[in-house]
């Protein structure tokens, strides 16, 4: 590797370093310890020092210096891993250098030509290179290291690294920790003890910072069952930020299959780079803090000043700009933050040099006043340009807006109120779309009605009104403390639907898209689809006591709103638990605001819980438990298995209570939801726990702990809520006594804000994510379970080679996946199938591991033997190989008797050269429908009844082999014998077998054209050639012909039923898979 030419002291260098070659303008040395008579004290020394500092020595073992005769200073200008490739560095210079500097008279102009030409041939490598950090050269030792100690594929792409200790006991042993895309890789040689680790992110059960008395503080890693502990990091939280930003992608593409199409920092796994996660993690804690769609990113960040009205003083922030929104964050802890879409925006002022301020302009006769901005200028102008570019027809333009005409603006909005509405998307709805929330429909509230609970309505819309007054209302409204107090009470039934929109940013993707719902409404009418069964099936299911579900009116709006998401997000399609959920939402919102409720909630802040595998509930309830044993201890004392939380938490999470909690109850949880996310539905589920704490611990089973805890929820009430009786869900298992007190719901989620409101999002997000790595896997450890199942009655293979295999298997599925996002696992993946074929194999990487396991691997044709076992395997010819039929083809390797062996090698050979529509690495693009629309599942009961009643084939069932083919059967014998201790008696046998064979069929001919009437004469005339050639065509082969001649060599019985030894192949390929 050519290196940045850099001055060296050679005096002291000669104790570390052994001359090999010079000349008069270069030097080749070698590192002392190293190549030939490297052993002993010196090497250990060396060793460790190349180790532990931060050199490009530490690795390089040879160098290549320039000098002049005239001149005592040295210039380091290449190093190498290996003899070879230093060599090749000293011949380039030989050839292309040597012959030019006697031209030059001074030895400071030769000096000057080497390191131009040297930084000439390192710029022309950095074009080409993935390289792309803040200090290249640094970073181009740092990779020939790592590429070196390691021997992974060159296509890993290093993203960072980092001194640190990993802890061997209680012996810390310092060395370097290296982040690429796949793997965590560790390194150290300390006094001849090396220590290297290499655990791929896909492995990591656990990944979490830690602090101990013997540790500190560092970084706990559990994978493949063992645990890793790494810690005296410079940078602790850096490093772990892009651990967990690696583990959660590596999870995502590899498991979900996610493609990452719209984040360019993670499209190409081989262009990931430090700075790209970082940007990365920093975006997606923006969007959720703002609840910002994923179109938003991270622009830019100014520290400011915002004047408070309503507290009359100026409260330290930040300004955070996006794509379209300007947004402000306190830092004082006074909790306050202000969300500004920039189409709201009618003009920035910056009246006041001195105090560096500017004033932007809002609709609704609002403006906010930012002081202390140091770049105000800067942030003055990019807000007007984006203002420019997204503005409505009403302001377009770019430049500043005059104060009179901002007013000017103002007043029009206020004098035609249906211009703003159209402006934040409410309008363009089409006529088949439901323009009403189902509760004003069939409830609408009596103005004159002076009911206590009706007055007691009005003055909680009177305290959100004046609450408007002096923050303002709609999508730039301040969001305070205060703000968090009237969610507590609950929000009034006639603002619910649009407090839900603002606060959740439905309001914003609405706003964005117009027209957008009505348009999916009319192209999902009348589609056939699994989800769109499911949904049929579930729609009389949502909220059956409520009158506005009882009516075609409610049916229809759901329908229409479950379908259309459903066909805009395919991926997520249709879960239950969606149907209760957007029930409860178009009863306070309109039809095109509950869709964009449910986008907000299914893709924003319950991320992964609606799909197949509900794996974002799982995670929260992984968190719940983990909060249950830091909050709760006694309780989890109790409760020997914390699996009994989980069955009945999961409706908590998946409903967020409205399944196990009245309506008139459940509407404030989901205030609560919408306003601080999941953060409070885990801060009630610990309230209720812990207002029941007294009878769970005197439970004495699972089942008497559940009878407690939904007898509570049928008690829980909403003493203010003004619905009548017929909407209010009546206490269902209520036997009528009087034991069991009521709980209000307010009363019951103010004592869990004031309990558990100490948690942080912040913290909650942190739990998820070390939380996500265990349930990902003990999934995937329930689906090896059946599978390793199912296929176990088919195979024998023991156990524990069995677990083994599907290790090997689901790895190298990854490794197809590791550097590449086109693979045919990738393209055809699709997660409705059944477990058996989630990881399956295309052709390359089928070859791979069969190359790796077969015992006919040693033979010299073992490509092609290895092609035709895949498109034997391949029964339904969709160009992949599941578990089931690998493991098939292994066992009878492995475990078939002579003729089962025989007739799979004789099948093989059944095979055409190329199958139509088959390409050459075996591909067989045949199914571009898969995968999509409806999932035929009596064609699967269909399947696996067929392969119930299979029958064992009949060798008499089995096709003739035709003359070519039989060739190719004694081709590959011939290759399988190879280095076989009884080689040439096994050649002989087949030699004879096949001569026993050809005069066989020779005979068989001759006396079938004897026989034959009319046969032209086989003495040879020039008119029986035709004939002979197309009767030598023909000739072909029974199954039982070669087995019973085969049958007649005890050698060739004897080759094809020695046993074989499956575990030291398994060994093998657990070695050197990734290296294949």
């Amino acid at each position: 590797m050519w290196l940045k030419p850099e001055e060296v002291l050679l005096k002291n260098a000669l104790k570390l370093w052994a001359t090999e070659k010079s000349n008069d303008y270069f030097v080749l040395q070698r590192r002392r310890g190293y190549g030939e008579g490297g052993g002993g004290l010196t090497g250990l020394l060396v060793g460790t020092l190349d180790a532990v500092l931060d050199s490009t020595a530490k690795v390089a073992p040879f160098r290549i210096l320039h000098q002049t005769p005239d001149s005592q200073v040295y210039w380091s200008i290449a190093c190498g891993a290996t003899r070879e490739e230093i060599v090749k560095h000293w011949e380039w210079l030989q050839k292309n250098i040597m012959s030019t500097l006697s031209v030059f008279d001074s030895s400071e102009d030769i000096t000057s030509f080497v390191q131009g030409k040297i930084r000439g041939l390192i710029a022309e490598e950095g074009k080409s290179s993935l390289v792309k950090e803040e200090d290249p050269e640094k970073f181009r030792e740092a990779l020939l290291r790592f590429q070196k100690w390691f021997g992974l594929p060159k296509k890993e792409k290093l993203v960072t690294y980092y001194s640190c200790s990993y802890w061997r006991g209680r012996v810390p042993c310092q060395g370097w920790l290296y982040l690429s895309t796949n793997f965590l890789s560790f390194y150290s040689f300390l006094l001849g003890a090396e220590v290297k680790i290499i655990i791929s992110w896909d492995e990591m059960w656990k990944l979490e910072k830690t602090s101990t008395v013997l540790l500190t503080e560092g970084i706990h890693v559990r994978a493949r069952g063992e645990d890793y502990d790494f810690s005296m990091f410079l940078h602790l939280n850096e490093t772990f930020l892009l651990m967990e930003q690696l583990a959660d992608y590596s999870l995502r593409r590899l498991f979900d299959k996610e493609t990452f199409e719209g984040d360019p920092a993670l499209r190409d796994p081989l262009q990931i780079t430090k700075r790209g996660l970082e940007t990365r993690a920093r975006n997606e804690q923006f969007r959720a803090f703002f609840r910002l769609c994923r179109s938003e990113n991270l622009l830019e960040v100014h520290e400011s000043f915002l004047w408070v009205p309503f507290s009359q003083f100026n409260t330290l922030g930040k300004i955070c700009v996006s794509e379209s929104y300007l947004c402000f964050a306190s830092q004082d802890g006074s909790q306050c933050y202000v969300i500004i879409p920039l189409r709201e925006v009618l003009g920035v002022e910056t009246p006041d040099n001195g105090s560096k301020a500017l004033t932007v302009c809002v609709r609704g006769k609002r403006a906010l006043r930012f002081t202390e901005v140091r770049d105000f200028v800067h942030l003055a102008a990019k807000i007007r340009r984006k203002c420019g570019a997204g503005a409505s027809p009403q302001h377009s333009g770019s430049g500043e807006v005059p104060a009179e005409v901002c007013q000017a603006l103002i007043e029009h909005f206020e004098d035609n109120p249906e211009e703003e509405a159209l402006m934040v998307g409410q309008r363009g709805s089409s006529r088949a779309v439901s323009t009403e929330a189902l509760m004003t429909v069939f409830h609408p509230q009596d103005a004159e009605n002076l009911d206590p609970k009706m007055l007691k309505e009005k003055m909680k819309e009177q305290s959100w009104n004046i609450h408007f007054a002096e923050y303002g209302r709609g999508v730039s409204m301040f969001r305070t403390s205060k703000t968090r107090d009237l969610i507590m009470r609950g929000v009034p039934e006639a603002l619910r639907g649009e407090l839900w929109m603002l606060f959740s940013g439905a309001v914003n993707d609405m706003a964005m898209h117009p027209g957008c719902y009505a348009e999916l409404v009319e192209k999902s009418v009348g589609t056939s689809t699994l989800a769109t069964d499911e949904i049929e099936r579930d729609l009389h299911r949502s909220l059956p006591e409520h009158p506005a579900f009882q009516s075609d009116t409610g049916i229809s709006a759901l329908r229409r709103v479950l379908t259309a998401y459903a066909y805009r997000n395919p991926k997520i399609g249709y879960c239950q638990a969606m149907n209760i959920l957007t029930s409860v939402l178009l009863l306070y919102a309109k039809e095109e605001e509950a869709f964009w409720l449910l986008v907000a909630v299914c893709e924003r802040m319950l991320p992964d819980y609606f799909n197949r595998r509900i794996i974002g509930a799982l995670v929260d309830q992984a968190v719940f438990e983990e909060l249950i044993g830091a909050r709760l201890p006694q309780l989890t004392d109790h409760m020997t298995d914390m699996t009994f939380f989980s069955s009945v938490s999961l409706s908590w999470f998946l409903t967020l209570f409205i399944s196990v909690l009245p309506i008139e109850s459940a509407v404030n949880v989901v205030d609560c939801f919408f306003y601080d996310g999941i953060k409070a539905v885990l801060q009630l589920g610990l309230a209720v726990l812990d207002y029941n704490m007294e009878r769970l611990l005197r439970c004495h089973d699972d089942a008497e702990a559940v009878t407690i805890l939904n007898k509570f929820f049928d008690n829980v009430t909403n003493k203010d809520s003004p619905l009548p009786s017929t909407v209010q869900q009546a206490a269902v298992g209520n036997d009528g006594s009087k034991s069991q007190v009521k709980v209000d719901i307010t009363d019951l989620i103010r004592e869990a804000y004031e309990k558990y409101g100490d948690l942080r999002s912040e913290e909650v997000e942190g739990l998820r994510r070390r939380n996500r790595l265990y349930v990902i896997h003990t999934l995937e450890d329930t689906t090896k379970q059946n599978v390793l199942r199912v296929v176990s009655q088919d195979v024998k293979f023991s156990a524990g080679d069995l677990d083994e295999l599907y290790e090997l298997f689901k790895k190298q599925h990854f490794l197809s996946c590791y550097w590449s996002m086109s693979g045919p696992a990738l393209t055809h993946h699709d997660p409705s199938l059944p477990y058996l074929e989630q990881y399956q194999l295309g052709s390359g990487e089928f070859r791979a591991l069969y190359c790796l396991l077969s015992p006919w691997a040693h033979c010299s044709s073992r490509d092609a033997l290895a092609l035709a076992t895949f498109r034997l395997l391949d029964e339904n010819q969709d160009g992949l190989v599941n578990f089931k039929e690998f493991c098939y083809g292994l066992d009878v390797l492995y475990s078939g008797s002579f003729t089962e062996k025989l007739k799979f090698l004789f099948k093989l050979h059944l095979l055409p050269v190329l199958l139509p529509g088959v390409s050459q690495d075996g591909v067989i693009r045949k199914s571009p429908e898969r995968g999509k629309g409806k999932v035929d599942l009596q064609a699967y009961l269909k399947q696996w009844q067929d392969e119930l009643l299979k029958k064992e084939e009949s060798i008499k069932d089995l096709p003739r082999i035709n003359q070519s083919q039989f060739i190719q059967f004694s081709k590959t014998l011939y290759n399988l014998f190879h280095g076989a201790p009884e080689e040439e008696s096994l050649y002989r046998a087949v030699t004879t077998v096949t001569s026993l064979l050809l005069r066989m069929e020779e005979v068989g001919r001759r006396l079938q054209g004897a026989q034959g009437e009319g046969s032209p004469s086989l003495t040879g005339t020039a008119d029986s050639t035709p004939l002979r050639e197309e009767e030598e065509k023909e000739w072909s082969f029974a199954f039982e012909q070669i087995l019973a001649s085969l049958l007649n060599e005890p050698v060739l019985v004897r080759f094809f039923e020695k046993p074989e030894d499956m575990r030291a192949h398994l060994d093998h390929a657990r070695e050197a898979q990734l290296k294949a």
